[in-house]
This record gives C-alpha cells, sequence and structure tokens, in this order.
C-alpha cells in the first residue's frame, strides 16, 4: 500500500510517499481502508519535532480518518467488515491507503457524511465539544467567540455553539471565510485582522463583553481577548504558536479566567462524552464538517503548508 513516511523530523519535505507492507490487525485491531485522512496544525509541529509528543522514526502522520472497516483482529465486537467508520487517533497512522487502529479508535460514521467530511471529525469536533462542554461549561445564554472561526475547528465550533443556543460571534481574516462564518451558523462575524475589530465587537454586546472566547492563535490575540471579557468570562486557549505578553489585571477586574488544554489528556469519560454528542449530531444533522479542499495523499507536504497559511476556509483532507 501507498503511505506517507517521515523518517526524519523536519519542514514538510519531509513527507515521502512510500510504498509499504498492508498491515494485519492483531487481536482487538481494525483495519480501516481509508478513503480520506484529515489534515490538522498539530500534524505539522509532530512533523517539526516540536509537539510535545514524538513519535519514534518513520512514523506515518495522522489521527483523523474515514474509510470502511477491511478486515477485524481476534475479539472485536463493535465493529464488523463493511462498516463506515471515522477514526479518533490510529495505531499506524491515517495518511496511507490503509490503517490499522484499536476497536476503541473508530467509530461509526453517518451514512449522511461523505468519507471527507468524516476525515474531519475527531480532532476539529472533538476539540470544539471538549471546549464548550467541558472547559468553558457553556450555557445557552451565554455569548461566545470563535477566534478563527474559519478553519476546522472554528466551523465546528460555530455550529455546535448555535445549536446549544448561545449567541455566536465569529471571526475571519477574510471576507470567504466570513461568509462561510455566517453560513455555519455565526450570528456576526469580524474581520480579525481588521484595526478596531475589537471596539466592534464590544459594541455587538451593548459594552457588556463575551462570556466565553475559543482563541485558536493565543500569542497574537490572548491580551486582546481578555479585554473583550465580560464578568466571570473565560477564554479556552485551544491554539497557540509562540510566547506572548498579557496583563493580568484584565483578568482580576473581569473575575475571568484564561484556560488551556489539550485533546489528548481526556479521559476516557470524556472521550465517551464526546463521541455520543458528535455520533448524535453528525446524525441528526446539527454538525455538518466544512471541507474546504482535497488534494491527493502525495500532496501532503502541500497541506502542510497550507494548514499554517491564513484565510482558513473549512478542512483540508488528503485522499488516497
Amino acid at each position: 500500500m501507498k503511505a506517507i513516511l517521515v523518517r526524519q523530523f523536519g519542514g514538510p519535505e519531509a513527507l515521502k510517499l512510500e510504498e509499504v507492507p498492508t498491515p494485519k490487525p492483531a487481536a482487538g485491531q481494525v483495519l480501516v481502508r481509508i478513503h480520506a485522512a484529515g489534515v490538522n496544525p498539530y500534524d505539522t509541529y509532530m512533523r517539526a519535532g516540536t509537539y510535545a509528543v514524538k513519535p519514534p522514526l518513520p512514523y506515518t502522520p495522522g489521527s483523523d480518518g474515514a474509510g470502511v472497516i477491511e478486515a477485524v483482529g481476534d475479539g472485536v465486537q463493535k465493529v464488523k467488515v463493511g462498516d463506515r467508520v471515522y477514526t479518533a487517533k490510529t495505531v499506524t497512522g491515517a495518511y496511507a491507503e490503509y490503517a490499522l487502529a484499536l476497536e476503541g479508535q473508530v467509530h461509526s460514521l453517518s451514512p449522511k457524511i461523505s468519507f471527507s467530511q468524516g476525515a474531519g471529525v475527531w480532532v476539529p469536533y472533538g476539540t470544539a465539544y471538549h471546549a464548550l462542554f467541558h472547559s468553558a461549561k457553556a450555557r445557552a445564554s451565554e455569548t461566545v467567540l470563535v477566534h478563527g472561526a474559519s478553519g476546522g475547528v472554528g466551523s465546528a465550533a460555530v455550529q455546535m455553539a448555535r445549536a446549544m443556543g448561545l449567541t455566536v460571534f465569529g471571526t475571519a481574516g477574510t471576507l470567504k471565510g466570513r461568509e462561510l462564518v455566517k453560513r455555519e451558523g455565526a450570528h456576526q462575524a469580524f474581520e480579525h485582522s481588521k484595526a478596531g475589530y475589537a471596539d466592534e465587537i464590544m459594541k455587538a454586546t451593548a459594552g457588556r463583553g463575551v462570556d466565553i472566547i475559543l482563541e485558536m492563535l493565543a500569542n497574537v490575540n490572548l491580551a486582546t481577548d481578555l479585554k473583550l471579557l465580560a464578568i466571570n468570562g473565560r477564554v479556552i486557549i485551544i491554539g497557540n504558536r509562540g510566547e506572548v505578553t498579557i496583563n493580568p489585571r484584565d483578568l482580576m477586574a473581569r473575575r475571568a479566567s484564561a484556560r488551556g488544554f489539550t485533546l489528548w489528556a481526556i479521559t476516557p469519560e470524556e472521550a465517551a462524552d464526546i463521541h455520543a454528542g458528535l455520533i448524535a449530531g453528525l446524525e441528526n444533522g446539527t454538525l455538518r464538517p466544512v471541507v474546504g479542499k482535497e488534494l491527493p495523499l502525495a500532496e501532503a507536504a502541500r497541506a502542510h503548508k497550507e494548514i499554517l497559511e491564513p484565510g482558513a476556509a473549512g478542512k483540508i483532507v488528503l485522499l488516497p
């Protein structure tokens, strides 16, 4: 089978398409024929060797994929050959024609959802769910600002928050992105590269501020975020690419908080809660992964460059 391999940490050029043996599932494992693999920013950090988790080399990237169960190992009862699934982590990596996964790493994919959409489920929607429900403990009467709302996690959060009954604001750097944000459910969309955008957001809240901010680029936005919070507001830090200087008085005056998390640290109970919610939302149409671009597996390096560029508009997926 064909798979992307990283033999040494480095730039996007470290992603090489190679021919490797098709794995066979051991006890408790399944083999998934990957129809689409999702590209996430953390994939690029891991490839560069700067992520908190460093896989042993060589490795195949990718936790998010969607496809069909090709074979099952002994003792597998949750799924059977032919089932449509999305993956939430894998054993051998999703940037490939086939991937091994543990039985607990595959989850039912509604026939209403395409494989390309399914490849954008776990990290984007799992992160949005964990941020809103577990970290922010969002309530229907609150206002949420999704910073960077046109990307994978952002659009997921917009859909989810709107379905929960929150007032939803979103930011994006391009007109196309802001149109996407509004189409996916935001009540208002703002241009975060425009001078004075924070004043526009405060005006939209009649000076009260927002209750929750989901932050995708804390090193750029966090200092401003703290000034946008309402009393008892909270910033959930989802993404960050460097250091930032803040004034803690902005938190103190508002009795506010800034909280970070990683999806990889969730408990088994939180994971079960997330998947139950996602599967229901995909089935009833509340959640609709937005695919911005489909690229051949061989263009993984291009995908890793473009995922970090400004102006995101949906999910980038690779097609084996």
